[in-house]
């Protein structure tokens, strides 16, 4: 332990904290069990680490990661998040990793498709 750690033992715990943090995440990541990820994600969030999930929410690129496109079988799907393919996850207001998404996205010829229904989305 060098001098530093031990005359700041907040850093410390705080440096630990974030390792096994990381740590679950991996572990989260390739959990086979529904089990076992069920109880990661419960001790992840006793920490206040929570999970992102956003279906049905707008799709912010700041925010999100696109994985994919579906067709959208109602223009009012146009731009809304379908489904979660990879959690992401919040440490307070620290985003950990955005979860990976995919967009509901219209078809051309529809009402918010098209070149003018493309807004820089997916």
């Amino acid at each position: 332990m060098t001098s530093a750690c031990a005359a700041d033992p907040f850093s410390r715990a705080m440096a630990d904290r974030e390792a096994l943090i990381r740590l679950c995440l991996y572990a989260l990541d390739r959990a086979r069990s529904t089990g076992v990820a069920e109880r990661l994600t419960e001790g992840l969030a006793q920490v206040g680490v929570q999970v992102l999930q956003p279906e049905g929410e707008r799709f912010d690129p700041s925010r999100h990661e696109a994985g994919g496109t579906v067709p959208a079988t109602d223009g009012e799907l146009d731009g809304l998040v379908a489904e979660t393919e990879v959690p992401g996850f919040t440490d307070g207001r620290q985003v950990l990793r955005p979860p990976v998404v995919t967009v509901y996205r219209a078809a051309r010829g529809t009402p918010g498709g098209g070149p003018a229904g493309e807004r820089g989305r997916p």
